[in-house]
């Protein structure tokens, strides 16, 4: 059984690796061509305002992903610009790295990545299903039927956009990571020593993941919708761009919710539909990549310890 005590990290899958957060560093691991793992850190920085934000119920969930996106692109621009990068080639690549990569990558991988999520996550899967409900008005008039219609035409808009990516060589490798990352998690939880094999048995689904996430905004968004007006259609839409952020910050706290229901009988079932989509997010990574997330985890917590120890030295 899972020890809840213990601190309750996570993580993301990047290209060919893994990063971890802990309480102080985020630390990321990547597998190299000639094999060898390359970190990546980024050390926490203290910032008391928004500190407190993140312990505001129904706010804190906002803050979250803000942070999360913004420190998740630093990671994924690492992982992809040392893509494909061949290791004899690191003398070349370090002296440019600085001058064009961090100018010219992270300004192009933020933008992509940042237009790409906003563009599809805010506007196809907040607006497209609103405007297809809008059309069956004739069909479905009532309040209750449109908002189900809309919420059905986003699930399905959801689950064929992660199922057609995970077609994707690239993507799928991505997935295996995730997977990967969330075996370490739950070996780490349950309190067992970080081994390949012993990491390899565990599940690779995790209630605290981003993906139950996403999926609890589709259900939480059907009952918030509710106590808005739906039409005229102008009126639906502004509406549903407004109340972006009070969707996230209660599924945030649903999602907090279902992890610490997660080993009460009964009362776990209401984590399924989140661990459900990790079957489509998620792949059975190899050992290779459970190597990778294991160095990844343990390198955090190595750091994370050696910053623990510095303040405490500092404060003597």
């Amino acid at each position: 059984m899972a020890n809840n005590r213990k601190p309750a990290y996570g993580g993301q899958a990047v290209i060919e690796g893994v990063m971890f957060g802990g309480k102080n560093t985020y630390v990321t691991a990547i597998r190299r061509k000639d094999d060898s793992i390359e970190y990546f850190e980024v050390q926490k920085k203290e910032r008391p305002f928004i500190n407190k934000l993140k312990k505001i119920p129904f706010v804190r969930g906002c803050v979250a992903l803000v942070e999360a996106s913004a420190n998740g692109t630093k990671h994924l621009n690492f992982s992809s610009d040392r893509y494909d990068v061949d290791p004899k080639d690191d003398e070349i690549e370090l002296v440019n790295r600085e001058k064009e990569t961090s100018k010219l990558s992270l300004i192009l991988g933020a933008a992509v990545i940042g237009v790409l999520s906003f563009l599809f996550g805010k506007f196809i899967f907040t607006l497209i299903p609103a405007i297809t409900a809008n059309f069956m008005l004739p069909i479905f008039p009532g309040r209750i039927e449109q908002n189900l219609i809309e919420g059905l035409i986003k699930l399905i808009l959801l689950l064929g956009y992660i199922y057609f990516i995970s077609m994707t060589p690239l993507i799928k490798k991505v997935f295996q990571y995730h997977g990967a990352e969330h075996k370490v998690i739950n070996a780490y939880e349950n309190g067992l020593p970080l081994t390949v094999e012993n990491v390899q048995k565990q599940s690779r689904l995790h209630y605290r993941c981003g993906s139950s996430f996403i999926l609890f905004t589709v259900f939480v968004g059907i009952l918030v919708y509710m106590f808005v007006p739906y039409d005229p259609l102008w009126q639906r839409l502004v509406y549903r761009i407004l109340l972006i952020p009070v969707v996230l910050g209660i599924s945030f706290e649903v999602l907090q919710f279902t992890n610490k229901l997660r080993n009460i009988p009964v009362l776990k079932a209401l984590g399924y539909p989140g661990l459900w989509l990790q079957l489509l997010t998620t792949k059975e990574p190899t050992n290779k990549q459970v190597e990778v997330s294991i160095s990844s985890f343990q390198e955090m917590l190595k750091r994370d310890e050696q910053y623990e120890l510095r303040k405490q030295e500092s404060i003597v």
